[in-house]
């Protein structure tokens, strides 16, 4: 619950971030001058891409719990048998003894999405979060029965 709280304020945030520089960019077109004409065009297309990026994001985070809660309503999520230090920290040896253990679950059927979605979680807990994001777009991709892109 703590996560979406604190995506919902900085997403706010965001949002009012791009208004704010959204505005500047009219201003600076309403000026006429060439220079600042392409200056606000410069200025307009940075919250374009910020919003682009925010929605593509929330789209992610969206149906990424969808398949959580698809997998907890099956009983398939992952139980919890990581180890941690006295900090709360996963040891890196017993996220490394569950990575294997997904990955070879993983390629054993690398059809199925909960293998997939298992498989971003280990990698999440190994800190590897770029993998751990592809690996969770494919697991999407298979429960959406959508082309998997390599």
């Amino acid at each position: 619950m703590r996560a979406k709280i604190t995506y919902f304020i900085t997403a706010a945030v965001l949002v009012v971030y791009f208004v704010l520089v959204g505005s500047r960019g009219l201003l600076l077109i309403r000026q006429g001058t060439l220079l600042t004409v392409t200056f606000g065009v410069a200025v307009l297309i940075l919250p374009l891409i910020g919003i682009w990026f925010l929605w593509k994001n929330t789209q992610f985070v969206t149906r990424a719990n969808q398949l959580a809660g698809e997998l907890e309503a099956e009983g398939g999520l992952p139980v919890d048998e990581l180890e941690r230090d006295s900090y709360g920290r996963i040891l890196r040896n017993s996220a490394d003894e569950v990575f294997a253990r997904r990955k070879a679950e993983t390629e054993d059927a690398p059809g199925d999405w909960r293998s997939w979605f298992r498989l971003a979680v280990a990698y999440h807990d190994a800190r590897d979060t770029p993998r751990a994001r592809k690996a969770m777009q494919r697991a999407i991709a298979l429960h959406d029965k959508k082309p998997v892109q390599v």
